[in-house]
């Protein structure tokens, strides 16, 4: 009698039976193998050497350096849709490589089911997230050192960005799960890039408009960051619930129907859709917004101190940047004479906040004595627009006044406004509509514009070229002439040692 003796092949285990991690430890292998090849891939590589470069290109000279953080934080969001477009990109060729390379049923007799390779695709590109999350926290920390900077920024506005290279990336690996076509995501950036980068979606600021990733509502003036009224909590809900949704969609349609994939689809897609609605429900201003809004349009409540003989009345964020403006108006009227010489004044930030964000709003000019208005933004051209203000206030003695001047006072008001700045011609263009430095034209003011004629164009031009000796000295001693109504031009330019005007002086010209 004899024995066989015969050997049984022992059952490939899966990684469910081989300990409590289910496979957590070859998905996240393969997450860190997969995201090394997105992070080194052309497209992104180009998306992120664009986006450093546009950082550095766009931040050395953002708001004149003197940003409020309320807007910084929004500038933070547009660039890193750019990364996000690479990131969905190669993230649906990543999932069809087996399919292009033709390798695709060799991983059935591997043990990481297809749902569990799908999860280590949606966290490859967790590392580009974090990458731009490291970029974006460079530009704000840039503009946040800045000198001018003021204000106070919001997480969740900073959070857009990241988030929305998440959402992209997400939606790359669905779309390599549901369609099986190498030009599907190609197809599916152009589409996006018409609907959210070329601006052909729905307008901002109704509802539909934040089911967008970025939504930028921008405008000439800076608000007080508490009356900003945007949903940007929520919005970054939205997004973050619609990232996971899109990434536990993708597990689903792989083959996933265990407890994890089905509770992680429910809670990230109730997140999503409690952003979704709760943002959209916020772009509508609350009464109590509304009221906070009117009074900071109507009677403000300001932060005042003194620098020297003058009075400086800030909203709370903006006090800092007081003494700034004391500098101005001290450069001013050293250059003036008589009373103006020393006569107090009081500067009053105003804003009208009314219409909401976005919203390009003119401010009428103050009747009050001896008051000048500015602002919310700061340098570059706000600062001979300011000055132009303070000059034409002691010269006229009020803003209403000083944007109806239509002789030769004008000249004085200008050369004091510009004369003392480190370049006076450039900073006369810039001052100007029209950035011309020969010609009529209107000169910028915080409130109504003042205006210049040909001939007074003219004579400020020479004065600033090509200042006689003893300008300041003349200007002094002949400042009750120089600012009494009706002056003519020829006779200021004649008075302060300059050739007159070519053109009589007249405000039709």
């Amino acid at each position: 009698m004899s024995a066989v003796l015969t050997e049984e092949a022992v059952p490939a285990r899966t990684p469910a039976q081989d300990g409590p991690d289910h496979g957590t430890r070859a998905v996240l292998a393969l997450a860190r193998f997969e995201a090394r090849r997105l992070l080194l891939s052309i497209p992104v590589l180009i998306a992120f050497a664009a986006y450093v470069a546009w950082i550095v290109w766009r931040t050395r000279t953002s708001w004149d350096g003197s940003p409020a953080l309320q807007d910084a934080d929004r500038a933070t969001q547009s660039m890193p849709m750019l990364v996000g477009l690479a990131v969905l990109l190669c993230a649906a060729r990543a999932v069809l490589r087996s399919e292009r390379h033709g390798t695709e049923h060799h991983f059935s007799v591997l043990v990481l089911q297809p749902w569990r390779r799908t999860a280590a695709h949606a966290l490859s590109v967790v590392p580009a997230a974090l990458l731009t999350t490291l970029c974006v926290a460079g530009q704000f920390t840039w503009e946040a050192l800045k000198p001018g900077a003021i204000g106070h920024a919001s997480p969740a506005e900073l959070a857009v960005g990241p988030l929305t290279v998440l959402v992209f990336g997400a939606l790359g690996v669905l779309l390599g799960r549901l369609v099986r076509s190498a030009i599907a995501a190609p197809l599916l950036v152009v589409v996006l890039l018409f609907v959210f980068v070329l601006g052909t979606g729905p307008s901002e600021g109704s509802g539909l408009s934040w089911l967008a990733p970025v939504v930028s509502v921008t405008g000439p003036d800076t608000l007080p960051s508490d009356l900003l009224g945007r949903p940007a909590a929520w919005h970054a809900l939205y997004l973050a619930g619609a990232a996971l949704s899109v990434a536990f969609l993708a597990m689903a349609v792989s083959g996933g129907r265990g407890i994890l994939v089905r509770v992680g689809l429910a809670l990230s897609l109730a997140g999503a859709v409690t952003g979704g609605v709760l943002q959209a429900g916020g772009v509508t201003p609350s009464p109590e917004l509304t009221a906070a809004r009117e009074r900071a349009s109507v009677r403000p409540e300001l932060t005042c101190s003194e620098h020297g003989r003058s009075r400086y009345c800030a909203f709370p964020e903006w006090a800092p940047r007081t003494g700034t403006w004391a500098a101005v108006v001290d450069h001013v009227q050293s250059l003036s004479g008589g009373s103006a010489h020393d006569r107090p004044l009081v500067v009053r930030q105003r804003i009208d906040a009314r219409y909401g964000l976005g919203t390009d709003t003119a401010l009428p000019a103050s009747t009050e004595p001896h008051r000048v208005t500015v602002g919310t933004a700061w340098g570059g051209n706000r600062v001979p627009e300011f000055s132009s203000a303070v000059a034409a206030v002691l010269v006229a003695g009020t803003e209403a006044a000083g944007s109806e001047l239509c002789d030769g006072r004008m000249v004085t008001v200008m050369w004091l406004s510009l004369s003392w700045q480190d370049d006076p011609m450039d900073a006369l263009r810039r001052v100007r509509l029209d950035d011309s430095v020969t010609g009529s034209a209107i000169v910028l003011s915080p409130t109504n514009p003042l205006s210049m004629t040909e001939g007074q164009t003219d004579v400020v031009r020479r004065l600033l070229e090509d200042s006689p000796t003893g300008t300041g000295a003349r200007v002094k001693e002949h400042w009750a002439e120089l600012t009494a109504p009706g002056v003519p031009t020829a006779r200021v330019a004649e008075l302060l040692g300059v050739a007159g005007p070519e053109k009589a002086d007249s405000c039709e010209d």
